[in-house]
């Protein structure tokens, strides 16, 4: 019995993906066929024995802890994707819990993963809070947090503040003087400070008659659809929304009130969501790479598991898509012919 085979020499010998193994390994899925020939190899070289014989020397779970502040999300299920691509080849589960939007059941997942012997965290966070900080004093292993950032703590995220700035000074440059700002409350300082900020910020600069108005909206569709009449009543001539999934409720409620996007009312969100292209009119957006961050986080954990050094990181990539529902307005008010 040889102790020094590797995951690659078995799917090298059995013929499958590095990651195929791996799924066999810790019991994922894989066609009986390729089963089948992993499970004859392993018996050949007696690799399965000394893997997790392995695995107890080293008091290694495989197992990494996810908490999300929600599953009914677009970007959500990008971030995991993001991460599973990382953490699968490398033999590593993940074990999700859910804090269901709320800070305090955020830090209880915290606790209850560690406590469970994962090899690390991941945290999708809604806030990076005092509590959060005090338990994490007494872990001894890693934790990334994705979403939200803290000087004491790793982290992977996008330029919320970035991205407000981005679409503010396009919606300037639109002509529009009047906004509404459709968005979620403080709690989340990402979306509802940094994103908010950076997007009044570009938007008033060198625009003494832009003004803002906030409507408070949840994250969800229905929370954003239900906000349309207070969104009306500003008699805004555009709605900017802290997601996607806000603006398309916005757009539905708009349509229902047979008001025309963008002739009357512009609508624009952020996040780049799939769902954006197919609507109507398609949404004007500013793009995120939700598995990208994924990905980085997922690695940057791997990293400090592993003893190495891991760079916090709050500048991923974004990109403007321009879409159908904003166009440009005259001085005087009066709708331009969409650009």
């Amino acid at each position: 019995m040889d102790s020094k085979y590797t995951i690659q020499d078995i799917a090298d010998m059995a013929k499958v993906s590095k990651s195929t193994v791996s799924r066999y390994l810790n019991q994922g899925y894989i066609s009986q066929e390729k089963m089948d020939k992993i499970k004859q190899v392993i018996k050949e070289t007696g690799f399965q024995s000394n893997f997790f014989a392995k695995r107890l020397k080293m008091k290694q779970s495989k197992l990494i802890g996810i908490i999300l502040p929600r599953m009914d999300s677009v970007t959500v299920g990008k971030l995991l994707e993001g991460v599973n691509r990382i953490l699968e080849p490398e033999g590593y589960q993940g074990l999700i819990l859910v804090s269901d939007l709320k800070k305090q059941k955020e830090i209880c997942n915290i606790s209850n993963l560690q406590q469970q012997g994962v090899d690390g965290i991941i945290i999708d966070s809604l806030g990076i809070t005092r509590g959060h900080l005090q338990l994490l004093k007494s872990f001894d292993i890693p934790v990334v947090f994705t979403g939200q950032q803290h000087t004491a703590v790793h982290y992977v995220k996008i330029d919320d503040e970035g991205a407000g700035r981005i679409m503010g000074a396009y919606v300037r440059q639109k002509g529009h003087h009047h906004v509404v700002f459709a968005g979620v409350t403080n709690m989340d300082r990402a979306v509802g400070i940094e994103r908010k900020q950076g997007f009044i910020d570009a938007f008033m600069e060198n625009h003494p008659k832009a003004k803002v108005d906030f409507v408070k909206t949840g994250f969800s569709f229905e929370s954003a659809y239900a906000s349309g009449s207070e969104i009306l009543a500003f008699k805004p001539t555009a709605v900017v929304c802290a997601t996607d999934n806000i603006g398309l409720g916005v757009l539905r409620y708009l349509h229902e009130q047979k008001i025309k996007v963008p002739q009357e009312i512009s609508v624009a969100g952020f996040g780049g969501y799939a769902v954006g292209v197919v609507s109507y009119p398609a949404l004007t957006t500013v793009a995120f790479d939700y598995e990208l961050v994924g990905m980085k986080t997922a690695q940057g954990l791997l990293d400090l598991i592993a003893g190495k050094k891991m760079e916090s990181q709050s500048n991923l990539p974004l990109s403007f898509i321009e879409r159908e529902s904003v166009c440009g307005r005259q001085r005087d008010g009066v709708d331009k012919d969409r650009i």
